[in-house]
C-alpha cells in the first residue's frame, strides 16, 4: 500500500470534500442520487480518518465538523442584521383578494389589472436566520423578537441541508424553517414509547426543542431537516421572488420544489385550494400559503407596517377545531410504567368524530396549557392524527375550576411514582415504581399478548382480559393457556359457547410461531419487525435466551440499545420463571422455518404505506411472508416493492425517489 505525502494527503482531503459535498447538494437540493448511503457513509469515514491522522488540515467547514465536541453552557442573545417580520394572516379567499385589492390600490392599479404573486407553502417549523461571509457559515440565529435572537450556530451546523460553504464565495443572509419530518416524530415517538419516555407532541416542538439544546449532539441525532426561502441581504438581489428562490437552489440551498409563480389572485386561490387536498401526502406540516408580490421593486415600495410586510400575507388553511370542556384529567399507567394524563371531555364533534377523551401526554404540557379541570378549551383535529387540545380560554373561566397535580403514587397499586428525565433530558415523565405488580402494567402487559400484533388470539380482547383478571384467573400471559372452561363459565357473559370457542383459540397459540411469541414478550425497544429479525436470525428460543449482546448485535438493524434490553430481558429469573410456566402450560414455541423463504415471494421485500381495503397491513404482511416475502419497515436499496394504500405516508415518496417499483393494492392482491 503506498503511503501518501503530505501534500498528496491534502488533495485527497480537499477532493473528498467537494465530492461529499456533490452529493449533499444532489440530495437536499436537487433530490437525486448518484451514490448509495453506504458509499457516501465511506466517504465521509475516510475524511474523518484522514483528519484524525492530520489535524492541522481539519477546516470548520469541513463535513466531518457538524457537531461540536463540548456542550454550551447558554445560548447567546445576537442582533439581527435584518429585522425579521412575521406575516399577517389570511384565512378565506375573501380576505386574500382584499389583499389583492389593497395591494392594486397602493401601487395605483387598475382594479383589473393582475398582479404576480409567488406563492410558497408555509412549512410548520422554526424560523431561523442563516449568516454567510465569503460563503462561508458564519452565524445562525432563532428569530427571537424580530431585532434580537438566540446564536445557535452549533446546533444549525448539524443540519445536512444547511450548506457550510456556498457554491460561490458570496456574503449573504438568508431565511428559511427548519422542521422536523413526520415519519422522523413517528420513528422517534415509537422509540419514546418503547423506553416508556413522554411522546413529542407534535413536530414544530420538536425541532424547536432540538434547536434550543445546548448539547448539539442531541440536536444532530433529531435529523432535522430544512427549506430556505428568502434572500434577505446581499449583493445583486433578484428581480423577483420566484427568481430570488432559483437563486437560493443554486447557492446550494434547499428550498420546496412546490413553490409557483401565479399571475393572478385566482391562480393563488386556486393553489391554495390544491394543497388543502394535497398537504397530508407530504412528509411536512404545512399549515398554510405564503403569498409573495413577485416583483421586488414593488415589494419595495409597499413596504411594512409595524410588524408585518404590506406586500405579503399567509393564507392559512382552516383548521378543523372546537371548543369544549375539560370535565377531568384521568392519569392512566402504561406498559412501562409511565403516567399518562388523559383529558375527559364534553363530547364535541371535530371532522365528523365524537371526541371525548384528549391525551394531554405530560405534566409539562399541562403547564404549557395552562389547563386546569374545566377549563373550556380549543380543540384541533387534523386528518386522522389524534385530536389534541391546543388553547385553553381563560376568561370563560366560572371560578370553580381546579389545579391538576400529577399523583405522587400509582393510581392504579399505589407505589411511589418517580419523574425520570426523557432520552435527551428535554421534557419529564412520571413512572410507577412497582415494574412487576402494578395491575395497570400487568394488564397492559396481557392485553399486548394476545393482541393481533402478537399471538393474536382470537376473541381474547381488551375487556375479557381485564375480567380474568379481576376474577383472579390470570396474572400473567403464560396462565391464559391454564384456563379451564369452568373458569370461563363463572364469569358474567361466558356461556357453554362462548367458553368453548375461547378455549379452542387459546389452544391454537400453545404451538407458538416464534416471532409472534417474541414480540408478545413485550421485552423494551423489541416491535413486531425486530421480533422476525430474531427468530430468522436464531431460528429457535433456546438460542435466543443464550445469545450475548455480541450475537445480537450481528442481527440487522439490532444496535447496542436494544441488544442490551433483550440481553437483560433473557437473563431476568422472573422472566425464566414465566418462560418456564408457559412450558409446563403446554406451550412450545416452534422453531423459525425458512420453508416459506422458497415461496414465490423468496428474495423480495415488501414495505407497506397508507391504508388496505381488502385487509389490514399486518394480514398483508403475514400473506407476504406466508410465500417466501420479507416485509420491512424503511425504505433502503435492499426494498423490492412499495405496496401504496389510501393516504400513502413519506415512504411513498421515497421509493419514487429512489426509483423503486411501486405497487397498488390490487398489484399485491395478484401477487399472493
Amino acid at each position: 500500500m503506498k503511503i501518501l505525502t503530505k501534500e498528496e494527503v491534502r488533495a485527497r482531503v480537499k477532493k473528498l470534500r467537494a465530492e461529499i459535498e456533490h452529493h449533499r447538494y444532489l440530495y437536499h437540493v436537487l433530490d437525486k442520487v448518484e451514490i448509495s448511503d453506504a458509499a457516501l457513509d465511506s466517504l465521509k469515514h475516510e475524511l474523518a480518518e484522514l483528519e484524525r491522522q492530520y489535524p492541522e488540515l481539519i477546516t470548520p467547514d469541513s463535513p466531518t465538523q457538524r457537531i461540536g465536541g463540548v456542550p454550551l453552557k447558554q445560548f447567546h442573545k445576537v442582533k439581527h442584521t435584518v429585522p425579521q417580520w412575521s406575516f399577517n394572516d389570511a384565512f378565506s379567499a375573501e380576505e386574500i383578494r382584499a389583499f389583492d385589492a389593497r395591494v392594486r390600490k397602493f401601487l395605483g392599479l387598475d382594479a383589473k389589472k393582475d398582479v404576480a404573486y409567488t406563492a410558497e407553502l408555509k412549512i410548520d417549523g422554526l424560523h431561523v436566520v442563516l449568516t454567510y461571509e465569503a460563503g462561508r457559515f458564519v452565524l445562525g440565529a432563532t428569530r427571537g423578537d424580530g431585532v434580537t435572537g438566540e446564536d445557535v450556530t452549533m446546533n444549525l451546523r448539524t443540519i445536512e441541508s444547511i450548506p457550510l460553504v456556498l457554491r460561490e464565495p458570496v456574503d449573504v443572509v438568508v431565511e428559511g424553517e427548519v422542521y422536523m419530518a413526520r415519519s422522523v416524530l413517528e420513528k422517534l415517538n415509537r422509540e419514546r414509547k418503547k423506553r416508556g419516555e413522554p411522546l413529542l407532541a407534535n413536530p414544530r416542538n420538536a425541532a424547536a426543542g432540538a434547536i434550543r439544546q445546548l448539547d448539539p449532539k442531541i440536536a444532530s441525532e433529531r435529523r432535522l431537516n430544512t427549506f430556505i426561502y428568502d434572500l434577505s441581504a446581499g449583493d445583486n438581489l433578484p428581480a423577483t421572488q420566484s427568481e430570488e428562490l432559483e437563486r437560493l437552489r443554486s447557492l446550494g440551498f434547499r428550498v420546496s420544489k412546490h413553490y409557483r409563480r401565479c399571475a393572478n389572485i385566482d391562480e393563488v386561490i386556486s393553489y391554495w385550494e390544491t394543497w388543502q387536498k394535497k398537504k397530508d401526502k407530504e412528509d411536512y406540516w404545512i399549515d398554510g400559503v405564503v403569498l409573495k408580490l413577485d416583483r421586488r421593486d414593488w415589494q419595495e415600495r409597499l413596504g411594512y407596517t409595524g410588524k408585518a410586510p404590506r406586500w405579503a400575507i399567509a393564507f392559512k388553511f382552516p383548521a378543523e377545531q372546537a371548543t369544549t370542556v375539560v370535565e377531568d384529567i384521568v392519569v392512566q399507567v402504561g406498559r412501562t410504567g409511565v403516567l399518562t394524563p388523559v383529558a375527559h371531555l364534553r363530547p364535541v364533534t371535530v371532522m365528523g368524530t365524537t371526541v371525548s377523551r384528549a391525551t394531554l401526554h405530560n405534566e409539562d404540557e399541562i403547564k404549557r396549557l395552562g389547563l386546569k379541570i374545566g377549563d373550556t378549551v380549543i380543540l384541533e383535529k387534523a386528518g386522522d392524527v389524534i385530536p389534541d387540545i391546543v388553547q385553553v380560554l381563560p376568561k370563560l373561566r366560572g371560578g370553580r375550576e381546579k389545579e391538576f397535580v400529577m399523583p405522587k403514587r400509582c393510581p392504579v397499586c399505589g407505589s411511589p411514582v418517580e419523574k425520570r428525565a426523557g432520552g435527551t433530558g428535554a421534557t419529564v415523565g412520571a413512572y410507577c415504581t412497582n415494574k412487576k405488580n402494578c395491575y395497570a402494567q400487568n394488564l397492559e402487559r396481557n392485553i399486548h399478548f394476545a393482541a393481533r400484533s402478537a399471538l393474536d388470539i382470537n376473541g381474547l380482547g381488551d375487556k375479557i382480559v381485564e375480567k380474568l383478571m379481576q376474577a383472579g384467573l390470570v396474572q400473567d400471559p403464560a396462565d391464559f393457556f391454564a384456563l379451564k372452561k369452568e373458569d370461563l363459565l363463572q364469569l358474567e357473559g361466558f356461556a357453554d359457547l362462548a367458553a368453548d370457542n375461547l378455549l379452542k383459540a387459546i389452544a391454537a397459540r400453545k404451538r407458538a410461531d416464534m416471532a409472534r411469541f417474541i414480540n408478545g414478550l413485550g421485552i423494551t425497544h423489541v416491535g413486531e419487525e425486530t421480533s422476525l429479525a430474531l427468530a430468522e436470525h436464531f431460528g429457535s428460543l433456546q438460542k435466543l435466551s443464550r445469545a450475548h449482546e455480541e450475537d445480537l448485535m450481528s442481527v440487522a438493524d439490532i444496535g447496542p440499545v436494544v441488544a442490551r434490553s433483550i440481553f437483560e430481558w433473557f437473563r431476568d429469573k422472573a422472566h425464566q420463571k414465566l418462560l418456564k410456566k408457559f412450558e409446563d402450560n403446554g406451550v412450545v414455541v416452534l422453531p423459525y422455518h425458512a420453508a416459506a423463504s422458497k415461496g414465490p415471494l423468496s428474495g423480495k421485500t415488501f414495505i407497506l404505506t397508507g391504508t388496505l381495503e381488502t385487509m389490514s397491513r399486518e394480514e398483508a404482511k403475514a400473506r407476504i411472508r406466508a410465500l417466501g416475502g420479507k416485509t420491512s419497515e424503511s425504505v433502503s436499496k435492499e426494498t423490492s416493492y412499495v405496496v401504496a394504500g389510501k393516504e400513502p405516508g413519506s415512504k411513498y415518496d421515497k421509493a419514487k425517489k429512489f426509483g423503486i417499483q411501486i405497487l397498488d393494492e390490487a398489484d399485491l392482491l395478484k401477487m399472493i
